[in-house]
């Protein structure tokens, strides 16, 4: 069955290395690559009503560039990608990027968005992540690919994944991950993060039902105590176990942020230095 993986792109190199992610990560799979650029318009409505024939010409120009740079895109992936599982189509629009993506998302029929972040200095992160944010924001019921600047993938052998074991996870939520270990034959890691670790009685249920879910595939359990800072503890797991992947489910006011007041999703999106896989969230 054909993937489509939406692929937004501000011609960066942190774009492109994002795409380069999406193809490595997805080469034995038959997809179809939607390759977007949105121009956002509302910086250009600063201009007012009075110099419409200007805001003409701008849009104009931003149109054009937009043609241009994808069909470079295009013409490099055809010249240099010859994978004859993938298939590539460019699309250019005058929208916001989150409002972009959540169109494609629903007339294109998208399993999946892969898009870069920069790394967490300044104006990049204002600029970049809190498109990213936004995205994830918007974006609840389709799996998000996050790839953070510089990273370069290899091989997928070690996915991470924590959890607090407070709610269920439904068989479609967990489809992304379990379908990249069969492809890839890599482990799950399943991390419990807490500052203790006796469960509940819904706890249990919800462990006992996640270990259902993943039967059948390369999966183990663990424990991580924090102190303080989640995110911080998360990522010096993925390092310590050189992990190649970092999945989450993006709950809205999860458990962790409830208690500590710890925005774990975006901190994770921003600072991660392995790709983030952000999963769908039941409606």
């Amino acid at each position: 069955m054909m993937k489509n993986i939406l692929l937004p792109t501000d011609f960066s190199d942190n774009a492109w290395n994002a795409i380069f992610t999406a193809l490595k990560l997805y080469a034995d799979v038959k997809c179809t690559f939607l390759i977007l650029h949105a121009y956002e318009p509302k910086a250009l409505n600063m201009l007012g009503q009075k110099n419409q024939q200007r805001l003409g010409i701008i849009y104009d120009s931003l149109a054009l560039n937009a043609a241009q740079e994808l069909e470079k895109i295009l013409s490099y992936l055809s010249e240099n990608h010859n994978n004859p599982n993938h298939r590539f189509e460019t699309i250019s629009k005058s929208d916001t990027l989150e409002g972009a993506v959540k169109e494609l998302a629903s007339t294109k029929d998208v399993d999946l968005v892969v898009m870069g972040t920069q790394g967490a200095t300044g104006a990049k992160e204002i600029f970049l992540g809190s498109n990213t944010v936004k995205v994830l924001k918007q974006l609840n019921n389709i799996s998000i690919l996050v790839v953070p600047k510089d990273y370069n993938f290899q091989k997928l052998k070690t996915l991470v994944f924590p959890t607090d074991y407070t709610r269920k996870y439904e068989k479609f939520e967990l489809l992304p991950i379990t379908e990249l270990t069969k492809l890839w034959n890599a482990t799950i890691q399943v991390i419990h993060v807490a500052v203790e670790f006796i469960l509940n009685d819904v706890q249990e249920a919800n462990q006992k039902i996640l270990e259902e879910r993943l039967a059948g595939y390369n999966y183990s359990l663990h424990e991580l105590g924090f102190e303080g800072n989640i995110a911080q503890s998360v990522e010096q797991y993925v390092a310590e176990s050189r992990a190649d992947l970092l999945t989450m489910v993006r709950y809205h006011h999860n458990f962790w942020e409830r208690i500590i007041n710890e925005p774990v999703i975006k901190k994770i999106a921003f600072h991660s230095t392995v790709p983030v896989l952000f999963l769908p969230e039941q409606s």
